[in-house]
């Protein structure tokens, strides 16, 4: 494979990799939405305790649920695509070599491509079903949440740690459609390695838009600080 598609995979390893990272470390001192989300979850899961009937919030917890079971089953489907594309390798790059703009280097780098894509949909495979998991595991929980007239303690205890397991459940969840994103940038690579680089860098900031300067987070946070709105600009 030539230097250069060594280094644009080099350099998607570095913005997925690296963007993991410094979201992670970033939210701990700046308003994201997933540390957003667990301030108005707490909100949520206060409210459900005072009421007597709570089929509306096992209904919502289940809507999140079938939202990841929905890409979980997509993901294997795309995978199984993807396998099928590689067993045929002979039959894809004549048909593609056919089409404008594509760059085929050698079988080898064909399939490495595809391999990639692979792995990429493989990891949030394991997300999603892990993702899945932790919001059945939520709804057992629900079922099993104190009354009002319990004690301070127990109420506490249940809202800190089923808020908790909802966070673990949302960062897996967003986990995979990152990998999602990042996917559709290595659709890049099949024209050239320059366009794979800058389909990557362009990923990485259409994230850290979205999850640290959206219009979103501002009405997750203004729906919990009322007394002190965000403005709500962009998308």
């Amino acid at each position: 494979m030539p230097p250069l598609d060594w280094f644009a995979l080099g350099w998607f390893l570095v913005c997925w990799i690296g963007y993991t990272y410094f979201a992670r470390i970033k939210q701990r001192n700046t308003s994201t939405i997933a540390n957003q989300l667990e301030a108005n979850r707490v909100e949520w899961l206060e409210r459900m305790i005072q009421r007597e009937v709570r089929m509306a919030d096992v209904s919502g917890l289940g809507i999140l649920q079938r939202n990841v079971t929905f890409f979980a089953s997509t993901t294997i489907f795309i995978i199984a695509g993807l396998l099928t594309v590689l067993g045929s390798t002979d039959k894809a790059i004549p048909l593609l070599e056919a089409l404008p703009w594509i760059e085929i280097d050698s079988r080898a780098t064909w399939e490495l491509k595809i391999l990639i894509l692979v792995v990429t949909f493989a990891y949030a495979f394991f997300k999603f079903t892990w993702s899945m998991r932790q919001y059945n595991f939520a709804i057992v929980l629900f079922g099993s949440a104190p009354d009002a007239e319990d004690p301070a303690e127990d109420r506490d205890i249940f809202i800190k740690h089923t808020n908790w397991l909802l966070s673990r459940a949302s960062n897996s969840f967003n986990y995979g459609l990152r990998a999602y994103t990042f996917a559709l940038a290595t659709l890049g690579w099949f024209f050239n390695p320059i366009v794979f680089m800058v389909a990557a860098t362009i990923v990485v900031g259409v994230l850290y838009r979205r999850e640290f300067r959206s219009a979103t987070l501002a009405a997750l946070y203004n729906a919990s600080h009322h007394s002190n709105e965000k403005i709500l600009s962009g998308d």
